[in-house]
């Protein structure tokens, strides 16, 4: 009986505890919530942001409040939500730079990219586009390595900028193909893909989304996709793996994150919510325009997927030796 006695309380506590969790997840939530978007107004992730949490709002009844930081590649914002209370009223756009690139990349991130956060789900996935100005002589892909192996570092390529996750799928494309090409960053995807038309650089990677006008419009030559599948905005252009390199794949990404510890039942109310949010056809539709594709899923598997992540670009990173000044 006296062990009986000793127990009862702890028991009594732990289904306090259940009891609380569960209660916090059917009241959840019961005022605004902020949503860290670690990047300007306007970008491709302010754009994903502003179409999935209002059709959330609306599912939910309460405000999902877009709060753009815009600065340090994507640091300062991801940070500031790493540091917030863990109670589902601080969430974060996470997107492949802050969440899986940077850590590797700079020394001092101020965070830990698995430790402090608690994924939620992956959103979207979206592939680069490989596109050559219309002055270089090849029909191809495959003509073009070619062309690229008989002449090491005779071409060049643009970016977004020094230590993008464009630059990594580019890194990781020569180090498949085993060519060798020279690296002009840019500031912005924008002036990148304007010098690759010009022919001040060989080619670009860059977005789909962005690229696809000029495409069509035959002002610059679209070679391959980096995803596993055709871009459904350019069915015309094949992927890498399909031009000789199977498995190869690049892609980048945005989900939804919150501070670690943030309790379970909310983590997994708004897994269910946002799963339903992405099957609304509105959205499906606005983001494939943009070469956006729908992805979703368990908090499990964007928790495996990160990890794999994460890895993978430490390895391309160090192996590339980037290293940002």
């Amino acid at each position: 009986m006296p062990t009986i006695n000793r127990v009862w309380p702890t028991l009594i506590f732990i289904f306090g505890l259940l009891q609380a969790f569960y209660t916090s997840a059917q009241e959840y939530p019961n005022k605004p919530v902020k949503v860290i978007v670690p990047f300007a107004v306007g970008g491709g992730a302010d754009i994903v942001a502003r179409l999935v949490f209002q059709k959330l709002s609306i599912r939910l009844g309460q405000s999902f409040v877009i709060d753009n930081r815009g600065s340090a590649g994507g640091i300062a914002g991801t940070d500031a939500v790493a540091k917030a209370s863990p109670d589902g009223y601080t969430l974060l756009l996470g997107q492949t730079g802050p969440n899986a690139i940077n850590p590797s990349l700079f020394p001092q991130v101020p965070y830990d990219p698995e430790k402090d956060f608690s994924p939620i789900i992956q959103l979207t996935s979206y592939p680069y586009l490989i596109a050559m100005n219309n002055q270089i002589p090849v029909k191809n892909l495959q003509e073009f390595i070619q062309s690229a192996k008989n002449n090491p570092e005779k071409y060049s390529f643009s970016t977004a900028g020094k230590g993008s996750s464009a630059q990594i799928a580019a890194e990781l494309f020569m180090r498949t193909t085993q060519i060798k090409m020279i690296h002009i960053p840019y500031k912005g995807a924008g002036p990148a893909l304007i010098d690759a038309m010009a022919g001040v650089v060989s080619l670009t990677f860059g977005d789909a989304g962005s690229s696809t006008p000029m495409v069509q419009s035959n002002r610059i030559k679209g070679l391959a996709v980096t995803s596993k599948n055709r871009s459904k905005l350019l069915p015309q252009v094949p992927t890498v793996a399909e031009s000789g390199y199977p498995g190869f794949e690049a892609v980048a990404w945005h989900a939804v994150l919150a501070p670690a510890k943030t309790p379970p039942a909310i983590i997994n109310k708004l897994n269910v919510e946002l799963n339903e949010v992405l099957k609304d056809q509105e959205i499906r539709e606005k983001l494939l325009s943009n070469g956006i594709e729908i992805v979703g899923g368990s908090t499990k598997e964007f928790t495996d997927y990160i990890h794999s992540e994460i890895l993978n670009y430490k390895k391309i990173i160090q192996e590339a030796n980037i290293k940002i000044d």
